[in-house]
Formats: structure tokens, sequence, C-alpha cells
């Protein structure tokens, strides 16, 4: 039995159907994990930055030891960024709060700056504080 090329063309090869839904939504979810997984970076990176900028800046218009307090006080606030970071990646998937780990690092902060002859209690707050204008910063690039 010989077929034609003219018998073969007219049957239609089946494909299955596209379902574009199913291959589309664990893309979506991993974009937006990726994308908080970016940001979560790009402020510890803008942290350390600020950091690197201030504390130079600290040690040449003050003096050494305010320069150590505020590298200090920027160290425990990047702990206490990742440590908010990390909370907020479990909310929803392990827990159904934030934890509250992560304020203990200024009293300790402040408790050790009150102790400790070496550190100073403001330098070292505002040390912490730097984190702040990193999310300023990354606030303005993203808009």
């Amino acid at each position: 039995m010989e077929t034609s090329t003219e018998e073969v063309a007219v049957h239609p090869t089946i494909e299955p159907p596209p379902q574009p839904e199913l291959a589309a939504a664990p893309a979506t979810v991993n974009n937006g994990m990726d994308g908080y997984l970016r940001l979560q970076r790009r402020m510890l990176l803008s942290t350390v930055c600020v950091t690197a900028l201030a504390v130079p800046l600290t040690a040449l218009w003050f003096d050494l030891p305010t320069a150590f307090s505020l590298l200090v006080g920027a160290l425990a606030g990047l702990l206490y960024l990742r440590l908010l970071a990390r909370s907020v990646t479990r909310f929803g998937v392990e827990t159904k709060g934030v934890g509250k780990a992560q304020l203990l690092v200024p009293v300790v902060l402040v408790v050790a700056a009150a102790r400790l002859p070496v550190l100073e209690i403001l330098p070292a707050v505002l040390g912490f504080l730097l984190y702040k204008p990193a999310l300023i910063v990354q606030a303005v690039l993203d808009t």
C-alpha cells in the first residue's frame, strides 16, 4: 500500500492545546520573590556604601573613637536589617507574624554603649540609623 503525498498532507498533526496559565504561574511567583531578594541585596549594599562613606568622614571630622562607635552602630544596623529581612522572608510561609529577635539588636547596642567606655552612645545610635539613608536612596532610585 503506497500513500501519496496528497493523502499525507490531508491529515493534520495533533498538537496539545497550549496552557499558558499553568506555565506562567510559577514564573510570576518566582519573579516576585526574585524582586524582593534583589531589593534586599541592594538595601544591604547601599547600607554598606553609606557606612563606608560615613565612617572615614567621621574619623576625619571628629576622632577615631567616635568613628569606631559609628562603625559598631552601623554593623548593628546591618545585623538588624538582615534579621528583619530574614523574618519578612519567612512571613506567611513558616510563621503568621514577624519575629521580634531583631528588636534586641538596638537594645543590646545601647546597653553595650552605656557599659563599655570605648563606645559612645550617640555615634553608635547614629551609626545604627545609617540604614535609613540607604532606604531613602533605594526609594528614590526605584521611582
